[in-house]
């Protein structure tokens, strides 16, 4: 189940808020030190709340089996401990939510929907969302892309930019720190928080569930748009239900209980390899198609009067057909066409984290992003006065 290694600290690398980057020089299994199918030294991640902050020369405990196997980690072991010198106590405070239960580093937090919460009296009868645009997305890596095209359509149209909520689920990485594309986004100023939710953790704040994250970030945080999608490392088995993106459509069916407004973003690509995921992924066809029982907005790029050079005429064709597919009158959504104009592409350009979606960036895979942008294209649009 965990592969182990143990090691010493020999240099530090990059951080952000949450998460250190180090190079530990690991002893082989069974404590010999040498060469063994990690090689002599690995890359490692330490989550400073969760373990301390290591220095070099700390004798730290890894967890290698993802690595090991070659997994999508970000190629990083793990720290466990940093069992010489432990990390003090946290401070004595409110907060009895657990997260990542039961686990070996389960963590305790304060829920911003729990008892102990100075929010608990406002959320304690949150009901509506009161029509709040919220754009699901399968993967993190359309979070700077919806965003790059909700702060272009409100920009071309002189309106005020959004304040931004990410919702971030549980089906990919559990603590929010290990996305650095989430701590840059903050530090532009295109992001203004972060919800963590479910097992998830690690947010500005924490709910217990997807329904309580959406109300604290229209209650709460009086965000004006919500991006709500899994952290990094989506998982998936090449079987039709066995993937983690399910959860985007349990997501939609979430949002239209609560009465907000659900954009359902679609996972597209003209370059991936497998059939599966090649115009519209059967993973939105079967989130949005079989999961969702609540109508969504499906925005759908469509080509402009100032087209985007090097898009693929069939690519977007196989998308469009795709997309009818799951929208009326052939199925419960709506189909939403928007344009796709050049300053949107030189927006995708200019965002302060690269796209990139399984290791293919906008120069390889553009209808990928494009896809991504007009569902924030669309969403923005939802905040006019009277925006349909």
């Amino acid at each position: 189940m965990i592969t182990w290694r143990q090691g010493t600290v020999v240099s530090l690398g990059s951080s952000w808020p949450g998460a250190l980057e180090l190079r530990v020089a690991v002893q082989a299994a069974g404590g010999v030190s040498g060469q063994d199918l990690l090689g002599p030294e690995v890359r490692a991640l330490a989550y400073t709340a969760l373990v301390g902050t290591p220095v070099v020369g700390d004798r730290v405990l890894l967890n290698v089996g993802a690595q090991a196997r070659g997994l999508g980690t970000g190629g990083y072991a793990f720290v466990v401990a940093v069992p010489d010198r432990l990390p003090p106590d946290p401070e004595p405070g409110p907060g009895h939510l657990v997260k990542a239960r039961y686990t070996a580093l389960q963590a305790m937090v304060l829920g911003v929907d729990e008892q102990e919460s100075p929010h608990h009296g406002v959320l304690e009868e949150a009901d509506d969302l009161a029509d709040l645009p919220v754009v699901v997305a399968d993967l993190h890596s359309a979070v700077p892309a919806v965003l790059a095209g909700a702060r272009w359509s409100a920009l071309a149209a002189g309106r005020p930019l959004p304040r931004v909520a990410y919702l971030m689920t549980d089906g990919g990485a559990l603590p929010a720190w290990f996305s650095r594309s989430v701590a840059a986004l903050r530090d532009a100023g295109w992001l203004d928080a972060c919800v963590t939710v479910g097992q998830a953790f690690g947010g500005d704040l924490e709910a217990v569930t997807v329904h309580t994250g959406l109300l604290a970030a229209r209650h709460v945080l009086a965000a004006d748009l919500v991006v709500l999608a899994q952290g990094p490392g989506n998982l998936g088995t090449g079987t039709r239900w066995g993937f983690s993106g399910v959860a985007a459509g349990e997501a939609v069916n979430a949002i239209g209980a609560l009465r907000g407004r659900a954009v359902a973003s679609l996972r597209v690509s003209g370059a991936d390899l497998r059939e599966r995921h090649l115009g519209v992924s059967h993973h939105s066809r079967t989130a949005y198609g079989r999961v969702a029982l609540h109508p969504a907005d499906v925005p759908v790029p469509v080509p402009a009067h100032d087209p985007v050079p090097g898009l693929r005429d069939a690519v977007l064709a196989q998308v469009h057909r795709q997309a009818v597919a799951l929208c009326a009158p052939h199925g419960r959504h709506r189909l939403v066409e928007v344009p796709m104009e050049r300053g949107l592409a030189a927006a995708l350009e200019e965002t302060p984290v690269r796209l990139s979606s399984m290791g293919r960036g906008l120069d390889t895979d553009p209808e990928s992003f494009l896809a991504a942008a007009v569902a924030g294209v669309h969403a923005e649009r939802l905040r006019e006065p009277g925006g349909s």
